[in-house]
């Protein structure tokens, strides 16, 4: 039988091992995730109780072929040309589900920004910086972390830009 790790004897998903090893304040929320719900994100928001434009998802899309993250509230949409715009780019294109999950290392709908396998660009829409702390997955879908903004910019090494449409 193959050793687990200790982030797998821990129940820890590279994102909360991240954090703590960050040393980063957070709350985890865990929630009975529902397959059959229409959203992931607005599923965290309902089951946790927390207003969705307080809770963020991660979106991975390709800016003139390199895969980029971006983190936008769930009660809106990704504006493809503004995330080309905070990167730089020309022109931005949702990635491949498959690649997106391949790159970090995460299943759809539990994509984190956090912990990820390969470190790519981040951009945190900038709506995130008008509340005290955020939601984002934690690594697994029915697990979410809370934590503030500036944290977790800090931690993806993310560029603040308004990137999401309402």
């Amino acid at each position: 039988m193959a050793k687990k790790s200790k982030k797998q004897q821990s129940g820890g998903t590279p994102a909360t091992v991240a954090l703590t090893a960050a040393g980063t304040p957070h709350t985890l929320h865990q929630y009975a995730h529902d397959p059959s719900h229409p959203s992931y994100g607005d599923e965290a928001a309902e089951a946790m109780g927390v207003s969705p434009e307080r809770v963020f998802k991660t979106l991975l899309a390709e800016v003139d072929g390199a895969l980029t993250v971006a983190v936008v509230p769930v009660a809106g949409s990704l504006d493809l040309k503004a995330l080309a715009a905070a990167v730089g780019g020309k022109r931005a294109v949702m990635a491949d589900p498959a690649a997106a999950e391949r790159s970090t290392g995460y299943v759809r709908g539990g994509i984190s920004p956090l912990g990820q396998r390969r470190k790519l660009p981040t951009v945190l829409d900038a709506s995130a910086t008008a509340h005290e702390s955020i939601c984002v997955s934690a690594g697994r879908r029915g697990l979410e972390a809370e934590l503030a903004p500036d944290d977790l910019a800090k931690l993806t090494d993310a560029v603040l830009a308004p990137i999401g449409r309402v």
